[in-house]
């Protein structure tokens, strides 16, 4: 005799929705109006406007009050640092990140590859630098920031395709590498140089600077890089030394740790609140 089985748990419509809008409002730079969110996504207005009222109240989203455009609040940023902040990546690199952001006075980050994904996992900034559109547990675009090439440079040609075929490439602005041909011939540059750049390919008038480290076993584990305005990153060669050089430590100090920390995570991810 065949059970049969009950009708799956539906789920929650305006909670779907609602995740799309910060879905949309991430990948957007400037913020977006009502209108055009309701547009983009096919929402009802009135629906749209009390969902983003529901977020505003609650932190997840602040309004600009003179343009009108909504964009992500410090209150999903302080979600995503305590999603991270059992990382223990973080704590083994920290002493490395600040190291390296008093010695070139950039922004440092770093960041590994997560189901296909390049994830900033830690951030250090110092005091009085203009602040940059990134946080901890951002989403990095492969193709065109320094801790995304610097990390997809080293695998292999099919593995790449594949990767790119998946996320795309997003074209920002006229600098941003929009071709698989371009992203080969960088990413043998990288090889070659040892470090990525990212020319004002996700932003205009800020330039990156990463180096991958690596693990025990000459696997590329995770990236780092120095962030900061143009005029500040005009000598790109002798910034890039310094980037290559803190890597290098870096993947000495971390490489035997790379797979017990491994192991670690994989046992936080099935079991995130042990007794």
């Amino acid at each position: 005799m065949q059970i049969m089985s009950g009708p799956r748990t539906q789920s929650v419509p305006a909670l779907e929705r609602g995740l799309l809008i910060l879905e949309h409002l991430a990948q957007s730079r400037r913020g977006v109006t009502l209108s055009q969110l309701t547009s983009r996504l096919q929402l009802p207005r009135s629906s749209g406007h009390a969902l983003l009222l529901t977020y505003q109240r609650c932190g997840y989203v602040q309004r600009d009050k003179e343009t009108g455009r909504y964009r992500l609040g410090s209150r999903l940023h302080t979600l995503a640092n305590m999603a991270l902040a059992g990382h223990s990546l973080r704590s083994h690199c920290s002493s490395f990140l600040h190291s390296l952001m008093r010695e070139t006075g950039a922004t440092v980050h770093l960041a590994v590859m997560e189901d296909g994904e390049v994830i900033l996992i830690d951030r250090v900034e110092p005091n009085g630098n203009a602040r940059l559109a990134t946080w901890i547990g951002k989403r990095m675009g492969l193709h065109c920031t320094a801790v995304g090439k610097a990390i997809i440079a080293h695998l292999p040609p099919s593995v790449l395709e594949e990767l790119i075929q998946k996320q795309g490439m997003i074209r920002y602005n006229e600098n941003t590498i929009a071709s698989m041909r371009k992203l080969r011939i960088a990413c043998e540059q990288i090889r070659q140089l040892g470090y990525a750049v990212d020319d004002e390919e996700e932003e205009i008038g800020v330039r990156c600077i990463g180096a991958p480290v690596y693990n025990d076993k000459g696997d590329v584990v995770a990236a780092i890089s120095i962030s900061g305005g143009k005029t500040q990153f005009e000598e790109i060669p002798a910034k890039a030394e310094v980037v290559k050089r803190t890597a290098a430590l870096l993947s000495q100090h971390m490489g035997p740790l790379w797979e017990e920390l491994s192991a670690s995570d994989e046992l936080h991810r099935r079991n995130p609140f042990p007794e």
